[in-house]
């Protein structure tokens, strides 16, 4: 079975579906006209679409052509196009090779190292990289180090995204070399850490993961005695300077945050050209970024990545924005020739046209869902599920989705602490997306903000629930928004920052309070979540 849900302030009554609705059907109409009358979805938009896949009715739908913004199952469509035209075994390589002679350990050219995309790419792999150059016999280069990141374009940031995301972790620049920090693999991206000081009066410890000599600290913060914390973290647009604000009492568990990295083509050359240095291979050179390997450039060190079947797991239950865009200009690379959001777009187009999806009414201007001006109607979804069920990486796929009320992260993903406690927990299986709103706790507020929550049940059943809602109801209300950048997920365990427009203040919760309370209501926010 197949639903697709939206709501709107207009929604009016549901088409019929069938001349004599069985009891189960009437049962569940009431059910779900009973949350679109929630006076909590006033003003919002709506529609609900129910499919049986076994026989191809429609049970129930309201809106279902009405084109509303996707947000993160956008992914839905990146990630089935993916493992089809890439395939489950898709590997991205990272290789480095060396121009002019090698003779007694002097390369007498340049050290290039070549990206393929590769958004799971480790310090501890670029290490293990340099660690192949001094195996191969390399001590000293007399040209430069070359970061070719020419498989994809040099167009950092997708279309429509907002100014002020660019900052934070969900809207990394997006390059074919780069860096993660951690193995949720947001490729692009540094840890920044804030300790308190011995004593009060001094600024706080500030360290990164992974260590690097790219990015620069510019600590404005303090430690006290005592009192709430209250470090921001902030990069300043077009730099690598990181500003730390606020205050941290001396006895306090640090705060960290997930900073963007301005141009990771130049990060990732540094973390290697270190590791080069540890593994004494010295490079006389400077660091050039954006040129090509040449063809006749001799093979010295290789990684492959896990492969994309592996990948999807991290992509899909941590809803990771920079795999969906990684994902899209490989797309275009293998498909087209051409490393670019337009190739990778068209390709995803293509592919769901061919698996029935109406592409007159869809439009993808990326491929995380980070884009307001991605729209797609439920029922369009839905067709898209339905049709997915009988690839041979489905059940791949299927499992890589958040699993409900599974506290495992990389089980339960997004949907790690929902449904808690009911017959979904365990059993359904969903992709979950806000954007440009508050997340709410969905047992008290309904949908998140422009959220489109597609949801696949064990036994066939698949439900799709899309909604644009104005603000979370007047109740206090667990908010996502991190005012600063920090981690939005609510099963990550990371700092969340509320306050903005709507809560009388800014404040940071750390541990294991990663929910802050709103009583205001409207909370508006920017960045996508899950």
């Amino acid at each position: 079975m197949l639903a697709l849900v939206a709501t709107a302030a207009t929604a009016g009554a549901p088409t019929a579906t069938a001349e004599s609705p069985t009891p189960a059907q009437t049962r569940l109409t009431a059910t779900i006209d009973a949350v679109l009358a929630d006076s909590r979805l006033v003003g919002a938009q709506a529609g609900v679409v129910v499919v049986d896949t076994t026989t191809g009715q429609t049970l129930y739908d309201r809106n279902g052509d009405r084109r509303l913004v996707p947000a993160s199952n956008t992914k839905l469509l990146t990630s089935t196009a993916a493992l089809e035209l890439l395939g489950p075994g898709h590997r991205f390589t990272t290789d480095v090779a060396g121009s002019g002679v090698r003779r007694a350990g002097l390369l007498t050219g340049n050290l290039y190292l070549r990206g393929g995309g590769d958004p799971t790419m480790l310090a501890a792999d670029y290490d293990a990289l340099a660690a192949q150059v001094a195996a191969e016999g390399v001590r000293v280069v007399t040209g430069n180090l070359v970061a070719d990141d020419t498989r994809y374009d040099h167009t950092r940031l997708g279309p429509d995204w907002t100014w002020d995301d660019e900052p934070y972790y969900y809207a990394a620049q997006v390059s074919a070399l780069t860096v993660a920090p951690d193995t949720d693999y947001d490729a692009g991206t540094v840890i920044v850490h804030a300790a308190p000081a011995a004593g009060p009066g001094a600024p706080p410890v500030v360290t990164m993961t992974p260590p690097n000599g790219y990015l620069r600290i510019d600590n404005r913060a303090e430690t006290d005695a005592d009192g709430e914390t209250t470090i921001a973290f902030e990069r300043d647009h077009g730099s690598n300077t990181i500003v730390v604000t606020g205050q941290i009492a001396v006895g306090q568990e640090p705060e960290r945050d997930w900073m963007t990295v301005w141009e990771p083509t130049g990060y990732a050359a540094d973390i290697f050209r270190a590791a080069l240095l540890r593994h004494g291979v010295r490079v006389l050179g400077r660091t050039v970024l954006g040129q090509a390997t040449p063809d006749d450039a001799k093979p010295v060190a290789r990684h492959d990545s896990m492969p994309l079947a592996d990948l999807m797991v991290p992509f899909l239950k941590l809803s990771n924005n920079g795999h969906a865009e990684v994902l899209t200009k490989e797309l275009g690379r293998v498909i087209s020739g051409s490393g670019t959001w337009s190739a990778g777009l068209a390709a995803i187009g293509e592919y769901a046209g061919d698996n029935g999806v109406n592409t007159g009414t869809l439009r993808q201007r990326d491929g995380s869902g980070l884009s307001r001006r991605n729209l797609i109607p439920p029922a369009e979804f839905v067709g898209l599920l339905a049709a997915v069920r009988a690839e041979p990486w489905f059940d791949t796929w299927y499992a890589a989705l958040p699993i409900a009320g599974n506290s495992e992260r990389f089980v339960g993903g997004t949907l790690r602490s929902r449904m808690r406690g009911t017959a979904a927990a365990n059993n359904v299986h969903a992709k979950t997306g806000s954007v440009s709103g508050s997340l709410c706790d969905p047992r008290q507020a309904g949908r998140p903000a422009g959220a489109t929550v597609p949801v696949g049940y064990g036994g066939g059943v698949h439900v799709a629930v899309e909604a644009a809602t104005e603000g979370c109801p007047a109740d206090p209300v667990r908010v996502s928004r991190s005012g600063g950048g920090n981690r939005v997920r609510h099963l990550a365990d990371r700092p969340l920052r509320v306050g903005l427009l709507g809560c009388p203040s800014r404040r940071t919760l750390t541990g294991r309070s990663r929910w802050g309370v709103c009583r205001g209501g409207n909370l508006p926010s920017q960045g996508q979540q899950a």
